[in-house]
């Protein structure tokens, strides 16, 4: 149900120039706002969700065209997370906020017999949680999704994906879901977890406690890639820097997400939502084709040049 939006809106902090500036570039290069956009986050109660709403709230205010600012957040009934304390907190933000409880847990354990165990508890909570963030933006009338995973958690991706699957993959920073009527963006894409945890602890942030125990249960591989990274940090104080050039051309969208994304636009320009047709996979080699048609959809091109829109 809809909770706060009435307060005054005296308690946002202003973050410093250097993560503002990595949040702006982020935005601006890989054009993830719009005018007109109305951009719901995703607000766990972590320290990178709390760290995204300020710095969009900072944003907001300096944007050349007008989109709103909603969040909502997912309590899926699990011992030892309650996040209901973000309730007044975010009234006194005074932004549109949506607070969803739905016992997730319980659905969790038939559902995931019915997988045959193939998914652990954390991934299907995670699943469900993003289903629940989507029929809000739907019933509220939201176009764009903001998640809060900053550097750490797309390297963090990317090596996983190439260690257990074989594959080179990222998180996308912009892209339109399957349905095609709402947009997920991740503004954190160049900021590092410790710059977020810096920003909640210095401004006293209201985070809420992590402590499901079935996130305890055992030893996460995402854990384990994090501390070879921190091991190789430790090495290479660079090595993020390095990470982030090697992985951006893995957030971009391939040729037919690009696509997606123009019709997307161009059918909001033109009023009623228009809804495109699926792509059809691509042919098993016509990778380097796919990335010379996605650079070259990515020229500027009028007023859905994401730059054009910030002179």
């Amino acid at each position: 149900g809809r909770k706060g939006g009435g307060g005054g809106g005296d308690g946002w902090v202003e973050p410093d120039k250097k993560l503002s500036n990595k949040v702006f570039r982020a935005v601006l290069q890989h054009g993830m706002l719009r005018p007109g956009d109305r951009v719901l986050v995703g607000l766990s109660g972590g320290k990178d969700s709390l760290c995204m709403l300020h710095v969009l709230r900072a944003l907001q205010k300096r944007t050349p065209f007008q989109w709103d600012l909603g969040a909502c957040t997912v309590d899926p009934k699990a011992d030892g997370f309650d996040p209901s304390p973000l309730v007044p907190y975010l009234e006194g933000l005074g932004i549109p906020y949506f607070y969803e409880a739905h016992n997730l847990m319980a659905l969790a354990e038939p559902c995931m017999a019915k997988e045959g165990n193939r998914v652990s508890i954390c991934s299907f909570c995670s699943r469900m949680k993003r289903g629940v963030l989507y029929a809000t933006a739907r019933r509220e009338g939201y176009n764009v999704l903001a998640m809060a995973q900053h550097l750490d958690d797309l390297a963090e991706s990317f090596f996983m994906s190439a260690l257990h699957n074989g594959a080179l993959r990222s998180m996308k920073t912009h892209y339109l879901i399957d349905a095609a009527d709402l947009r997920v963006i991740r503004p954190l894409a160049y900021v590092r977890e410790a710059e977020a945890e810096a920003f909640a602890e210095s401004n006293h942030l209201p985070v809420v406690s992590e402590t499901c125990p079935a996130c305890f249960e055992a030893p996460k591989e995402r854990y384990r890639v994090k501390c070879l990274l921190a091991t190789q940090e430790a090495l290479f104080p660079a090595l993020f820097q390095s990470l982030l050039k090697t992985i951006l051309p893995l957030t971009e969208p391939l040729v037919e997400d690009v696509v997606r994304l123009r019709r997307e636009a161009y059918g909001r320009a033109a009023g009623p939502p228009h809804v495109p047709p699926p792509m059809p996979p691509p042919r098993e080699g016509a990778l380097a084709e796919m990335e010379a048609a996605a650079r070259k959809a990515h020229e500027p091109a009028g007023v859905y040049d994401a730059r054009a829109l910030w002179r």
